[in-house]
């Protein structure tokens, strides 16, 4: 799996099923737009070395922010140095609105 995926990617991917996804919005961010991409577990992304010990190891995980940057990145690379195979929504949950994909 590569680092970053673009909208269409990941919508294949959940439609496959297997992969976890977590919502790494800022609180600030996620309490001014609560909706997320439908069957994402929203975390604290200042808490990532406190909840990555609980991910699973054995399926993909892919987080997404606001826009796909550095939150986003920050998260994959804490979640790729504790083993975790991690991506990144390319464009954030804002390309996802902007793909024309359902939010909830």
């Amino acid at each position: 799996m590569t680092t970053h995926l673009p909208p269409d990617e990941l919508d294949q991917l959940l439609k496959a099923g297997g992969v976890l996804l977590l919502d790494v919005r800022r609180k600030t961010d996620r309490d001014a737009d609560p909706a997320g991409i439908p069957g994402a577990e929203w975390r604290d992304p200042e808490a990532a070395s406190d909840w990555r010990e609980n991910l699973p190891r054995d399926r993909p995980v892919v987080v997404y922010c606001v826009r796909g940057g550095s939150v986003s990145r920050s998260v994959t690379a804490a979640l790729s140095e504790a083993g975790i195979r991690t991506s990144y929504l390319e464009g954030g949950i804002e390309a996802w609105k902007a793909s024309g994909r359902a939010t909830g």
